[in-house]
C-alpha cells in the first residue's frame, strides 16, 4: 500500500492527540475544526486504520492511535530543534564531519586517512570508535558521515551504505631497539626465536599472518595478544616483543615509538576503506576522503 500521506497531515493528528479534541487543536492551530478532521480522516484513510475512537462526549486515541504518537513525538521532538540547530549552524563558519572509526583500524592510518580534510581551514571533526557493526547501524540512521575501517560493509540491500577502497599496505614485522639488531640479520627465521606480540582474531590480518607463520615453518613464541593496535605498538615499545603492521606506518613506528623495521611478508596486505551511506547530496569532506584513492 502507497503511503500517500504527508507530514502535514501527521502533524494535525499529533496535536489533536496532545490537545484531546479537535476544537482544542483548531484553537491552537486557529483553524476550522472541519479542516482538521479532514487531515485526520485523510491520515486515517492512508494507513488503513482509525486512530481515534468515540469517548463519551470526545474522543480517544485506538491502539493504533497510541502507535501513530509514539513514533510523531520522535518525529516533531526532532523537528522543535530545528531552529535552533539553523541558528547554531548560522552562527559557526565551521564545516562539521562526524566519523566512525573502526576499533580494528590502527590509530596511525586513521590519521593518513583524514589528512584530506584536516588540510581545509574550519573543520571540526568529530570522530568516533566503535564496534563495526555498530558504526554501521549509525550510519544507516545519518549519526556518522563516514566510517573508516579495516574491511568492507557486509552486502545488505537494507543497509544501503557503500564501501569503496581507500588503500592497502603490505604487512611488515617490527622490533624494538632491544631485540632488532638480533633478529635482522636472518629474517624471518629469527621470528622462531623471539618472543611475539599479535593482533586478536577480531583483526582481519590476523587469519593471514598465521597462514604466513605456517608457510614459512615458523612456530611463533606468542607472549601477547591485543584488540587495540595502540596498546601492541605502546608493549612492544617497551621490548615485550616483536609484531606484525603495515608498511604504510613504517616512518610513524620509528618516529614515535623507536620501533625499527626488521622485513615484509611481500604476499600480504592489509586493506582500508571508506563506507558513506547513499544519500542524493554527499558531505564535501566525505568526497574529499573518497576522492584521495584516485590520487
Amino acid at each position: 500500500m502507497a503511503n500517500t500521506y504527508n507530514y502535514r497531515h501527521l502533524y494535525y493528528f499529533w496535536v489533536v492527540a496532545k490537545e484531546g479534541s479537535m476544537s482544542k487543536a483548531a484553537e491552537r492551530l486557529d483553524m476550522a475544526i472541519q479542516t482538521i478532521s479532514a487531515q485526520v480522516h485523510e491520515l486515517e484513510k492512508s494507513l488503513g486504520y482509525m486512530l481515534f475512537k468515540p469517548a463519551g462526549r470526545g474522543i480517544a486515541l485506538t491502539e493504533s492511535g497510541f502507535a501513530a504518537l509514539e513514533i510523531a513525538d520522535q518525529i516533531f521532538s526532532i523537528g522543535e530543534k530545528l531552529p535552533e540547530a539553523v541558528r547554531d549552524a548560522a552562527k559557526s563558519p565551521r564545516t562539521k564531519i562526524t566519523v566512525g572509526v573502526s576499533d580494528g583500524l590502527p590509530k596511525f592510518v586513521t590519521r593518513q586517512m583524514l589528512e584530506p580534510i584536516l588540510k581545509h581551514k574550519d573543520v571540526q571533526l568529530i570522530a568516533h570508535e566503535g564496534e563495526f557493526d555498530d558504526l554501521l547501524a549509525d550510519l544507516a540512521l545519518h549519526r556518522l558521515d563516514i566510517v573508516l575501517a579495516d574491511r568492507p560493509a557486509p552486502s545488505n540491500k537494507n543497509l544501503n551504505v557503500y564501501s569503496e577502497e581507500l588503500t592497502k599496505s603490505v604487512i611488515a614485522w617490527y622490533a624494538p631497539k632491544q631485540l632488532a639488531k638480533k633478529a635482522k640479520a636472518n629474517f624471518p627465521d629469527c621470528l622462531k626465536d623471539l618472543p611475539v606480540l599479535l593482533p586478536t582474531a577480531h583483526s582481519t590480518v590476523r587469519p593471514l599472518i598465521d597462514q604466513w607463520l605456517k608457510k614459512h615453518d615458523i612456530l611463533p613464541n606468542i607472549v601477547g595478544e591485543f584488540e587495540d593496535s595502540a596498546l601492541l605498538k605502546t608493549f612492544a615499545a617497551s621490548g615485550l616483543g616483536v609484531f606484525p603492521a603495515g608498511k604504510l606506518i613504517e616512518k610513524d613506528l620509528k618516529d614515535t615509538y623507536g620501533i625499527e623495521l626488521l622485513g615484509s611478508c611481500d604476499d600480504i596486505y592489509e586493506y582500508f576503506y571508506a563506507i558513506r551511506s547513499e544519500k542524493k547530496i554527499q558531505h564535501p569532506l566525505v568526497q574529499a576522503i573518497i576522492k584521495q584513492q584516485n590520487q
